[in-house]
C-alpha cells in the first residue's frame, strides 16, 4: 500500500467490528474505533461516541467508515434504517466511502430478482424481521447517488467462531453457493473480504456478496 489508509469501524467492540479492526490494522492501515464505552478493539485511535451523535467532523478526513453496527431486539430493529441514513449524511457528497456490515436475507435466489433469501420456506422464522429490517436499510441506502457506498452480505450461515482461511468467493445480488453447495463464511473471512473491499474501492454504490472457498 503506498500510504497508510484511514478507516474508522463504527462498533468496533462487537465480534465483527473487533475483527475488521484487527485485519485492517494487519493490513496496515490507520485505523480509529468507534465506540459507544471503553474500546476493546485491538485500534489505539478511538472515538468514543454514540452512532446517532456522530458529526461530520468526526468522520472528516476518513478515506473509508465501515458500519459495523446491529440490532436485535424488536423496538430496536428500525435502527439499522435511522443509523445507516445519519451515516449516509454523515458522508455525503464526500470522498469518504461507506462499507456496511449486511445481512444475507436481502440476498436474491432466482436470476429474476424477485424471491429474496428471506422469502424461502426453510428460512428461519425467528431471523425474519432482522432480515426484513435489514433489506429495508439497504433499499434505502441504494436510493443514495450522493454516497459511495458498499453493501457486503455474508453468506447465509455466517459463522462467528468459524476459522480463518483467508480466502473467499466474490458474488453480487444473487446467493452464492461454493463448490461444495454451501452458503457458509466465517466472520473471520468477511472481515478479511471488508477489508480488501475498503482497501480497494471496487465496488461503490454496489451490493456484492461473500462465501468461503469449497
Amino acid at each position: 500500500m503506498e500510504k497508510s489508509m484511514k478507516i474508522a469501524v463504527i462498533c468496533a467492540n462487537g465480534k465483527e467490528g473487533k475483527l475488521i479492526v484487527k485485519e485492517a490494522i494487519a493490513r496496515g492501515a490507520d485505523v480509529t474505533a468507534v465506540v459507544r464505552g471503553e474500546n476493546h478493539s485491538e485500534a489505539t485511535k478511538v472515538i468514543k461516541k454514540n452512532l446517532f451523535d456522530l458529526t461530520e467532523a468526526d468522520l472528516e478526513g476518513f478515506d473509508a467508515v465501515v458500519d459495523a453496527f446491529g440490532a436485535w431486539t424488536p423496538e430496536t430493529l428500525p435502527q439499522h434504517s435511522t443509523s445507516l441514513e445519519h451515516l449516509c449524511n454523515l458522508v455525503s457528497s464526500k470522498k469518504t466511502r461507506l462499507l456496511v456490515v449486511g445481512g444475507a436475507g436481502s440476498l436474491y435466489v432466482n436470476p429474476e430478482h424477485t424471491k429474496q433469501l428471506m422469502d424461502r420456506a426453510d428460512f428461519p422464522e425467528i431471523f425474519k424481521p432482522l432480515a426484513s429490517s435489514m433489506g429495508k436499510a439497504l433499499d434505502e441506502l441504494r436510493t443514495r447517488t450522493d454516497v459511495n457506498w458498499t453493501y457486503i452480505s455474508p453468506a447465509g450461515d455466517f459463522q462467528a467462531d468459524g476459522a480463518k482461511t483467508g480466502k473467499y468467493l466474490l458474488g453480487g445480488e444473487e446467493l452464492l453457493l461454493n463448490s461444495k453447495e454451501e452458503s457458509i463464511i466465517s466472520y473471520s473471512d468477511y472481515a478479511v473480504a471488508m477489508v480488501e473491499e475498503a482497501l480497494n474501492g471496487n465496488h461503490i454504490q454496489q451490493r456484492i456478496s461473500v462465501v468461503a472457498e469449497g
